[in-house]
């Protein structure tokens, strides 16, 4: 699946088979919401971002409106990533949304805001994922944070 910024000159690309993956992942945690970190990689030129995996949380909170991960235990995974050839990053977060839309919240803008303004993670611009569902329909949403303002991923 090849996704773009409208006005920028910016595209992500993600196999459908992983978003699926995902979402069957979140939804074992219905009702709550439930994430973890995007792992991916860039274009030489940075325009292209691959995402490929995911790292999921040992530990964290969750409810039906709200999931709040640690990042203890995920550092080895982020250097074994970094190996590969393309080195591969972090990128951004992805969690669901049960029985919503899947379009950002104030807690979730909050959230994007504080990782890229995070010292400890060299990310300029954070990618989100949100995978909203309800009982026969599930969306996804990709978002991501440039200069303070929220674009979304489209077709």
């Amino acid at each position: 699946m090849k996704l773009r910024l409208k006005d920028i000159a910016l595209e992500l690309q993600v196999e459908e088979r992983f978003i699926n993956e995902l979402a069957r992942i979140g939804k074992a945690h219905y009702p709550n919401e439930y994430g973890g970190f995007l792992i991916g990689y860039y274009s030489d030129d940075k325009k292209i971002l691959t995402i490929t995996d995911t790292i999921l949380p040992k530990k964290y909170n969750a409810t039906p409106s709200l999931f709040m991960r640690d990042n203890i235990g995920v550092k080895q995974h982020f250097k074994n990533f970094y190996k590969e050839k393309p080195k591969k990053y972090y990128v951004g977060e992805w969690h669901t949304h049960p029985n919503n839309k899947a379009i950002p919240s104030i807690t979730d803008i909050k959230a994007i805001n504080s990782i890229r303004n995070d010292k400890d993670v060299a990310i300029l611009n954070p990618v989100l994922l949100i995978i909203g569902y309800t009982d026969n329909h599930t969306e996804i949403g990709f978002y991501v944070l440039i200069k303070d303002k929220i674009y979304k991923y489209e077709n």
